[in-house]
């Protein structure tokens, strides 16, 4: 079935759509004004998209992470975190807990990710953190089941 085949979601029920758009923007907020950086914010968005094999939405995280300063490195080094030191406490915390959200059927939120995010991050921040990956993880869902294609990418004038 090519992708023209499948029904599209946000075309389909745009007031659904509309309202998912609404939680995103309010999760957004919500991360505004706990203070979470917009580096922060936009790592943890792509690193959940990259999860789940998203890769419009990794697309879309991409551009507003280089609006909001990432460079190259660091954007490429999101999916061995891990093994990187270009991270800080703060973000290596949040993108182990988008892991347990993005994989939440699989453990849940363990304990152990709970106490050490919750060691580094207020509530309000884990709160405005837990809902970013509650509507990314929407998001993905949504441009996953619809096959949306990444927009191609405009060639600079030379």
């Amino acid at each position: 079935m090519s992708e023209e085949e499948r029904v599209h979601l946000s075309r389909s029920a745009p007031q659904a759509y509309q309202a998912l758009a609404g939680l995103s923007k309010t999760a957004g907020l919500l991360a505004a004004e706990a203070g979470i950086e917009p580096r922060l914010k936009e790592i943890v968005l792509i690193h959940a998209s990259q999860l789940n094999g998203c890769s419009y939405c990794v697309r879309i995280h991409v551009d507003r992470a280089v609006a909001a300063g990432l460079d190259a490195d660091t954007i490429a080094q999101i999916a061995a975190w891990r093994d990187s030191g270009v991270f800080s406490e703060r973000e290596r915390a949040a993108l182990e807990l988008a892991e347990s959200f993005t994989f939440i059927s699989e453990a849940g939120i363990p304990d152990e990710v709970y106490d050490h995010v919750g060691g580094i991050f207020s509530e309000q921040e884990y709160v405005a953190l837990s809902w970013l990956l509650v509507s990314i993880n929407a998001f993905n869902r949504v441009a996953i089941a619809g096959r949306y294609p990444v927009p191609p990418r405009e060639e600079p004038e030379r």
